[in-house]
């Protein structure tokens, strides 16, 4: 399913031109070899540009269209037109001067298979420089020593003849064209592709993905088999999942495409996370990034609203002259590094407009009251999945696999993950601390996966008053004795909170009677006015609760406590 949705994505890119054909690709390119009619290298012109990287300015590769690389191990693969040091000039900084050369060899020889038939300038001046160019002169010519140590380093390089890019030749396109094409014919094996469903010629090695966090930099193989284990009927590598060389390169190259598109990539966790919609629209990947993901709003944030709502209500919306479809198929992929290989954390595919509707129902399970310091008018993931790690240590990443779990329950509508709650409760238990995101994590937790010992009158955005539920009243109780304790003993190091809120969540019965005696000591301390204000506080609450206190709360009741707790806190600092 993957694949041939990626294959279709690619098919919709290639019509519209955003997307490179068959037997292209993008590559970064950092260095330009200028070459003249004899095919002598004149001059080396650096590509890069400047660009902020956070707080700095670093030199970025050039990004160009050009023939599509091979994909190597650990054997000597020569791409077309353009490649590192190794295979173009037979030097680099490896240490295995011998094996350079080799590659400078496989490089010269590939060029003059492939432009044996071309008759240009171009073609006639590069393969003029691999018939002459020296390795073992490199080092001391005088082109390359103003860049020696950054070629030296590993990025590619293309050539230049006549005032324009090689690989720009027609001539030569067409001849790379018909290499790529016959070399797919030749070398593969016939069989039926599992995407297309044709027969025909399949890759053995599918194309590296490029830009998944925690993966190799040199990329990763989302289909892959490397052991016996794997195979079946006695077929090697891929074969095992025949697919034909177009849809490899297909679905490949519009995986790449999206990975490369940092504006609408996004990191949850350990997983990266792109999506897109089938028609290739742009507005909408903007939209979906802004509504579940936090980026901030590129288009003015009341367009955004009028739209949203109109989607969300099942009508069309126009967004920067494009049209956006509710009834859109939609998809959302989580993909996580796993050595050489990618595991697939999460597909996510429905319409449009269903995702923005569970979104918005998500943020709505989300509200709740905030303190004035708190700038985030909604929660977005990475906050709710901050709330479950400790801040202090040194790997601050939440679990694994609770990022790609949570997303897929906003997204579709579902349940929220067990392990969601279990890390916000750990924390609070941690910490003594009810923050904003952790009650609104109880509080949608609750909401989606009804509980009789949490009831709605609890889940409420703002302190409920008249909520008769015990724990719940407990925790409100908890919060008015810990404000007489503060108001009795200004700038007090160590409060009730930091030693008895765990205790008095999950045992209220052997705490509270403890609570309210070291209470009346803190009332006497007060002066009248103050003193008659808590008073009146406390005899509200204890009318309700009775003279007994429940002997425990199980963890249902215990999340009942804390959003009493915080909700009367928070009621504390209304004007």
């Amino acid at each position: 399913m993957i694949l041939q949705v990626l294959t279709d994505y690619y098919r919709t890119l290639e019509q519209k031109g955003k997307i490179a054909p068959p037997g292209w690709s993008e590559s970064k390119v950092s260095f330009a070899l200028y070459i003249d009619t004899l095919g002598s290298l004149e001059q080396v012109v650096s590509l890069q540009t400047e660009q902020s990287k956070g707080k700095k300015k670093v030199l970025t590769p050039q990004s160009m269209r050009l023939p599509a690389p091979v994909k190597r191990s650990s054997g000597i693969a020569s791409n077309f037109l353009c490649d590192n040091s190794s295979y173009l000039l037979g030097v680099d900084s490896k240490g295995k001067p011998q094996r350079s050369v080799d590659c400078f060899q496989a490089c010269a020889a590939l060029h003059e298979q492939i432009l044996a038939d071309v008759d240009t300038p171009a073609a006639r001046a590069l393969l003029a420089f691999f018939r002459t160019w020296q390795p073992g002169e490199a080092a001391t010519h005088p082109a390359l020593k103003e860049y020696w140590d950054e070629i030296l380093s590993g990025g590619n390089l293309v050539f230049w003849y006549g005032g324009t890019y090689i690989h720009d030749d027609p001539q030569i396109r067409l001849a790379w064209e018909r290499h790529y094409s016959s070399a797919a014919d030749r070398d593969a094996p016939q069989m039926v592709c599992l995407v297309t469903g044709e027969k025909g010629p399949v890759e053995s090695v599918h194309p590296s993905i490029k830009n998944v966090q925690g993966a190799q930099s040199s990329g990763a193989a989302l289909v892959s088999f490397n052991a016996p284990a794997f195979c079946s009927y006695g077929k090697e590598q891929n074969f095992n999942a025949p697919t034909s060389k177009y849809a490899a390169f297909a679905y490949t190259t519009a995986l790449n495409h999206l990975l490369s598109d940092r504006e609408h990539v996004y990191r949850v966790g350990d997983t990266t996370v792109v999506c897109w919609a089938k028609d290739g629209g742009i507005a909408s990947q903007n939209m979906m990034g802004w509504a579940v993901f936090g980026q901030p709003p590129v288009y003015r944030l009341a367009d955004l609203q009028a739209a949203l709502k109109k989607l969300c209500d099942g009508g069309a919306a126009e967004l920067d002259e494009e049209h956006l479809d509710p009834n859109m198929e939609f998809y959302i992929l989580g993909l996580a590094p796993n050595a050489a290989r990618l595991s697939v954390r999460f597909f996510l595919r429905n319409s449009f407009g269903a995702f923005l509707r569970n979104a918005q129902a998500h943020q709505q399970r989300l509200e709740i009251v905030k303190p004035a310091y708190d700038k985030f008018d909604t929660l977005p993931l990475w906050k709710l999945l901050d709330e479950t790690v400790n801040q202090n240590a040194r790997d601050k990443k939440p679990a694994p696999d609770l990022a790609g779990e949570t997303l897929r329950a906003i997204l579709m509508n579902t349940r929220y993950p067990a392990t969601l709650l279990n890390g916000v409760t750990l924390r609070i238990r941690a910490e003594h601390a009810v923050t904003r995101g952790r009650a609104a994590i109880l509080k949608a937790y609750y909401l989606k996966a009804a509980n009789a010992d949490v009831p709605k009158e609890v889940l409420t955005m703002s302190l409920n008053p008249d909520s008769s539920n015990v724990p719940y009243n407990l925790g409100r109780l908890f919060s008015i004795l810990e404000a007489i304790q503060a108001s009795a003993n200004p700038g007090i190091n160590t409060t009730i909170k930091d030693k008895y809120f765990n205790s008095a969540s999950a045992t209220p019965g052997h705490v509270f009677p403890v609570l309210l005696n070291l209470a009346q000591k803190h009332l006497k301390k007060l002066d009248g006015g103050l003193r008659t204000y808590y008073d009146k506080q406390l005899t509200s609450l204890l009318a309700k609760l009775g003279e007994t206190y429940p002997a425990r709360l199980n963890l249902p009741q215990q999340g009942s406590f804390q959003l009493g707790y915080y909700h009367q806190t928070q009621a504390r600092y209304e004007k």
